[in-house]
């Protein structure tokens, strides 16, 4: 029976990520908060709640967890909503909550990469227009220059927003994400007032902290034309990747930003990126259909042999991860992984899923493409926004009503992969032997 093991450079990154919304409960200050509030918004109607209560103190448990687990670094965001309650007052309270927090994970040997906006806003700002508004990159801006002066001490890893190519597909053209629009033509103005924010940002970071590295989270999403020699289906694949994929980290190579019926020029955001990050779950099918104009003229899907995960909303797909890192060499900078995981309550997909998405990052590594770290989703089940509790990411399950954790076997996997900074035929053996002849093949 062929064996090995995969080694990764000296130094990689090894951590989880979290986002503050969705751990640290009662964030009643939030515009996700009111949204919560509607009867609808949320699947089942469920509620963040106390979430994973790390506001009251449970981050210190959770990142021990973290730390008995092997890992190296920690991916959190700052919850905007708390720094700045209102539009002329800082909460001084909540900036040293989180400056004990940072602390906390230097202390415990965790490199910490700290997200300045992670879906979430302070009502204030909701109420103002948000990303609608104009004046949201001075907003912004004044707020990471208080909360990066403040951190600055632990922190010089940032990424100035999440996913922003979902924030504006979800909030702006779907409408499941508050402020709940659907309007195109908006949503050239809100992806321009981002890479405005973005750009503010990275240059004032700089400012303060000159060795800071700053960057974007992306999501990438693999879209695959349904039949590979149909022009139209591979047309609209590509259409769909440039809108969702190319957007933002173009727009912050090249200072544009380029929709099909317009381009933006925005020169003060050219080379704003340090690193790209890359949150990577799936892969989509796309075939062409001239009747889906508010879905860019593609019905997506998964096969139908897929390996799915617990609601169907993922495919394990491990081979996307690779075109993503291969996607990105064309930006240049260093590859994170910021984030990547699976909803599966009884850790039957998570094993395999992890050391197939794992090998594929190993691959890039030994075209010593620059891959640095990988960030796992997530470390405790968390609120996972419009879909409620239904969906359980986490390497640690979370009981909500009494706040009580149980570690599933994947944390263990985890575990050992941070430890060794390997992946293995003997953990493909203990943990996912169903794969073992994929992997390893004679």
């Amino acid at each position: 029976m062929v064996s090995a093991t995969f080694y990764f450079p000296k130094g990689f990154l090894w951590g989880t990520a979290t986002a503050a919304y969705q751990v640290e409960g009662n964030n009643t200050n939030s515009q996700w908060w009111e949204w919560e509030q509607q009867p609808g918004n949320i699947l089942h109607d469920h509620k963040s709640g106390l979430a994973c209560d790390w506001w009251s103190g449970r981050w210190r448990e959770d990142l021990d967890r973290a730390v008995e687990s092997h890992q190296n670094a920690h991916r959190i965001s700052i919850e905007w909503s708390r720094i700045q309650p209102a539009p002329n007052r800082w909460d001084e309270s909540a900036i040293d909550h989180y400056r004990e927090i940072m602390r906390g994970m230097v202390e415990r040997g965790l490199t910490p990469m700290v997200t300045l906006h992670h879906f979430s806003d302070p009502i204030w700002l909701s109420e103002s227009g948000s990303w609608e508004n104009d004046l949201i990159p001075n907003y912004f801006e004044k707020f990471v220059g208080k909360v990066v002066d403040a951190l600055k001490e632990y922190v010089s890893s940032w990424v100035t927003i999440n996913e922003p190519n979902v924030l504006l597909t979800f909030a702006y053209v779907l409408g499941q994400f508050p402020p709940g629009k659907k309007d195109l033509r908006n949503a050239i103005r809100v992806a321009t007032n981002m890479i405005n924010s973005h750009a503010a940002a990275y240059h004032l970071i700089h400012k303060i902290q000159p060795q800071a590295q700053v960057g974007i989270a992306t999501n990438y999403r693999g879209f695959v034309p349904a039949k590979p020699w149909f022009p139209p289906d591979v047309w609209v694949a590509r259409l769909q990747s440039r809108l969702f994929n190319d957007l933002f980290p173009v727009a912050l190579r090249d200072g544009v930003l380029r929709f099909p019926v317009t381009v933006k020029r925005i020169p003060q955001a050219k080379n704003t990126q340090d690193f790209l990050g890359i949150d990577y779950y799936t892969c989509d099918r796309v075939s062409f259909n001239l009747f889906k104009v508010g879905e860019m003229f593609g019905r997506r899907f998964y096969p139908p042999d897929a390996d799915l995960s617990d609601n169907g909303f993922i495919a394990n797909e491990p081979e996307g991860l690779f075109t993503a890192l291969k996607w990105a060499l064309q930006f240049k900078k260093p590859i994170i992984i910021t984030e990547n995981g699976v909803e599966d309550s009884d850790d039957h997909l998570r094993p395999r899923y992890l050391l197939q998405h794992i090998h594929q990052l190993w691959r890039g590594v030994n075209f010593t493409w620059p891959v640095k770290g990988y960030f796992h989703w997530t470390l405790v089940d968390n609120f996972e926004w419009e879909r409620g509790w239904t969906q359980r990411f986490g390497l640690w399950e979370l009981d909500t009503e009494t706040q009580a954790r149980r570690k599933r076997p994947s944390a263990d996997l985890y575990a050992q992969i941070c430890r060794e900074n390997c992946i293995s035929s003997d953990m493909v053996s203990q943990y996912a032997p169903e794969i073992y002849a994929q992997m390893f093949p004679e």
